[in-house]
């Protein structure tokens, strides 16, 4: 009898090994993306949802690798480590650890990210999920110096939201509730700060909205080059929301003075004060398919830690005391997406 229970705990430990073992193998491939199959997600060949809760710690350490592997062997594109990283969490980055970014790098440096991923079931998800967040935002440029000289420069190309210099506070307000009109969620994140506090644009586009809406008062919608990024600015300043000059349809480069921040907006009637707090309205939509634009279908995503992360990359600007407007003191120069949007 004790040998007959003995084999039974033996076979039992011998299991508890096997599985062990196997799930260490299977390393990256965890969970399905918010438990959703990448087949479900992806039904009409297009990526129908997506949620983005990528940590500033993550994107951090992910664009540090890019930026220090340039030129090398292997250079580490820093939306390949953090699909990855996508992969191995099921897309949950409250489980995210720096030496797991460490462990992916290595990997990709030693198979390549190709051979690594080719058997890995929802990395292409997650690449293109992330990829359309990130796509347009680092890379090569060049840019202006003090000097008024140009330098080729590799890095982010992508800037914050509020000018270099200027107060503001945030918190993570994703889908909290709001009431005017109706009930709904908050699709975008709110910055707190002062009247006439220049708004930059983050990425270089084309502007598709500008004008009223009873909801987000004085706004404008900038499409990214790509065609993958929604970029909304709402409550601009009362009377001169926007930067002198600017139309629907221009083409802005990132870092670019936008607009300014204010209070209009909850109402039918143009250029009214209904917000109580002064405030930047920032939201980001996805587009994978022009049907996702609007109604059901949109996507729009959390850009709280991409905020943050942003907030180290910030335009410097200077005023203009005679039209009393601020534009930007440093130009860039990408010159790839000017040509291939015009």
């Amino acid at each position: 009898m004790k040998d007959r229970a003995g084999d039974i705990i033996r076979a039992q430990i011998c299991l508890l090994v096997f599985l062990v073992v196997f799930g260490g193998l299977r390393y990256y491939e965890r969970t399905s993306p918010a438990g959703v199959t990448a087949e479900a997600e992806k039904d009409g060949d297009y990526i129908q949802w997506v949620d983005f809760d990528v940590t500033c710690e993550a994107l951090k350490q992910a664009y540090k690798r890019d930026v220090e592997s340039r030129g090398r062997e292997v250079h580490l594109n820093w939306i390949d480590l953090i699909a990855l990283l996508g992969v191995k969490y099921g897309g949950d980055f409250s489980k995210y650890k720096e030496r797991d970014m460490e462990e992916a790098a290595a990997d990709i440096e030693a198979q390549g990210i190709e051979k690594l991923t080719k058997d890995m079931k929802y990395y292409a998800y997650y690449r293109e999920a992330y990829g359309a967040v990130l796509g347009g935002m680092v890379g090569s440029y060049e840019a202006e110096d003090e000097t008024g000289g140009w330098k080729p420069v590799y890095g982010l190309k992508a800037f914050s939201p509020i000018a270099k210099g200027f107060p503001y506070t945030h918190g993570d307000d994703f889908g909290v509730s709001r009431s005017y009109g109706y009930q709904r969620r908050h699709l975008g994140h709110d910055l707190m700060g002062q009247v006439g506090t220049p708004i930059i644009a983050i990425e270089g586009g084309r502007i598709r909205a500008l004008g009223w809406n009873q909801y987000g008062g004085w706004r404008i919608g900038i499409d990214s080059f790509d065609g993958k990024r929604y970029y909304y600015y709402a409550h601009l300043r009362q009377n001169r929301p926007y930067a002198e000059g600017l139309s629907e349809g221009d083409l802005v480069q990132a870092g670019d003075v936008i607009g300014y921040m204010g209070r209009t907006g909850y109402s039918a009637e143009e250029n009214v004060n209904n917000i109580d707090v002064c405030h930047l309205h920032l939201g980001l939509q996805l587009i994978f398919d022009e049907s996702q634009r609007e109604g059901d279908h949109e996507i729009w995503i959390d850009v709280y830690p991409l905020v943050q992360f942003l907030s180290e990359h910030a335009s410097e600007v200077l005023r203009d005391d005679t039209t009393r407007e601020w534009y930007r003191r440093y130009e860039i120069k990408d010159s790839g997406n000017f040509t291939e949007n015009l």
